[in-house]
């Protein structure tokens, strides 16, 4: 009976590829197959920032390469995700070891989850951490989440109107990820809640066109980009 291959979900963090673990980049020059998603022209972000180890490694087999329509249509997004699913497993079946590259981390909003979801059952599944866009976007800061007893919470632009003035009313430091098209029900949020002085908005943190904003007043109400995310944080804070 030949030995199955294991499924490994890599984190590669948020842009920068000096960002990647030891482990993240080791397991990806010495995977037998990669796979990731990519957009309808064919252009992988998590492989772009996986460049370095990418450029390190070497395989007869081709990377598993998942079109993912950017669409809020969930119908489209789980067909992709049966379709990568199956050819994984192909691999698998034949003992070959893929390695999944997944923006971030794994398991914080990752794609990863819904290919393990519909994997785990018949194969061994693993998980290699990676650096989050909120910790990327603090640190692009240099501003603290939380400090002492504040509370903290995430929430995305795909949340309802309610939901995101909710976490803005009764946490001390919200990021709200995913913000795109959303970014104008945002900004009312902000408004209505009196946090605006407390927002600070970034758009693709650690790459070359990284965008910050401290001040969002300045911000235009229309749509932004797909990686974009507000940092809330009590602007009056006492770290004392």
């Amino acid at each position: 009976m030949s030995t199955l291959g294991s499924f490994v979900g890599i984190g590669v963090g948020p842009g920068d590829p000096e960002l990647l673990t030891l482990k993240a980049a080791s397991l990806i020059e010495h995977a037998p197959v990669v796979a990731y998603l990519a957009n309808e022209q064919g252009v992988s972000q998590a492989k772009k920032i996986a460049c370095i180890a990418m450029q390190r490694r070497y395989s007869s087999y081709s990377d598993v390469v998942i079109p993912m329509p950017m669409s809020m249509d969930r119908t489209k997004a789980n067909v992709a995700y049966d379709q990568g699913a199956k050819e994984i497993a192909l691999h698998l079946k034949q003992g070959r070891n893929v390695a999944f590259l997944c923006e971030g981390d794994p398991l914080f909003f990752g794609s990863f989850t819904y290919l393990m979801e519909r994997l785990e059952d018949s194969f061994n599944c693993q998980v290699v951490p990676g650096i989050s866009s909120v910790n990327a976007a603090a640190s692009a800061l240099k501003h603290p989440l939380t400090v002492l007893k504040e509370s903290f919470a995430v929430v995305s632009g795909r949340h309802s109107d309610s939901d995101i003035q909710s976490a803005l009313e009764q946490h001390d430091s919200v990021v709200i990820m995913k913000a795109g098209s959303a970014r104008p029900r945002i900004l009312e949020a902000l408004r209505r809640t009196d946090r605006l002085l407390d927002a600070k908005y970034l758009e693709y943190i650690g790459r070359e066109n990284e965008h910050i904003v401290t001040d969002v007043r300045e911000l235009i109400p229309s749509a932004g980009p797909y990686f974009s995310l507000f940092v809330v944080t009590r602007h009056d804070r006492d770290s004392r």
